[in-house]
């Protein structure tokens, strides 16, 4: 893909979980459907693989922002507990 046809990293990045879903989900309808011409395809793909990403680090965080991570007496990671704990 060149440089013009590249997905726009910044914009993506800084979406929301939920519209940076949407907009997956709409790039795997299209694809599905199977009428899209290469080119384009390759694109959406592109896409939606930024997109996935995106999802997966916002998850992620998420998942980091209700968990500690518990210290055994050796000061090493022991385990991880919910945040309210």
């Amino acid at each position: 893909m060149s440089k013009d046809n590249a997905p726009d990293e910044t914009a993506i990045s800084a979406l929301p979980f939920e519209e940076a879903m949407r907009q997956l989900e709409s790039i795997v309808t299209e694809l599905e459907r199977g009428d899209v011409k290469l080119e384009a395809s390759i694109a959406l793909y592109e896409k939606g693989e930024a997109l996935k990403k995106r999802c997966e680090a916002l998850l992620a965080e998420a998942q980091m922002r209700i968990e500690k991570i518990t210290l055994g007496a050796d000061g090493k990671p022991s385990g991880k507990v919910p945040l309210d704990n």
